[in-house]
């Protein structure tokens, strides 16, 4: 029950959250890490949805889904930014 009221909290922080700008970080496996910023779209039961900028060579904007559990597990890290400049 305890994990399930912790993804909870991490839902409703994220809810509120919902258009800022946010710098997301996976780990990939042993030593890999991918980092990216964007923006905070959406969050749905199960998942949330970030919109990531676009990169160097890359025309168009890319959304990548993540869970909840990601974050509980520490495989996904977000961190929001309190401007929206940033």
């Amino acid at each position: 029950m305890d994990t399930i009221n912790k993804i909870e909290e991490i839902k409703e922080s994220l809810a509120s959250y919902i258009g800022r700008r946010v710098h997301v970080t996976v780990k990939k496996g042993r030593k890999m890490r991918f980092a990216r910023r964007g923006v905070l779209e959406h969050v749905y039961p199960n998942i949330f949805v970030v919109l990531l900028d676009a990169k160097g060579d890359e025309e168009n904007e890319r959304r990548v889904s993540f869970s909840y559990a990601d974050v509980l597990t520490r495989t996904v890290e977000i961190v929001v930014f309190k401007s929206t400049s940033e």
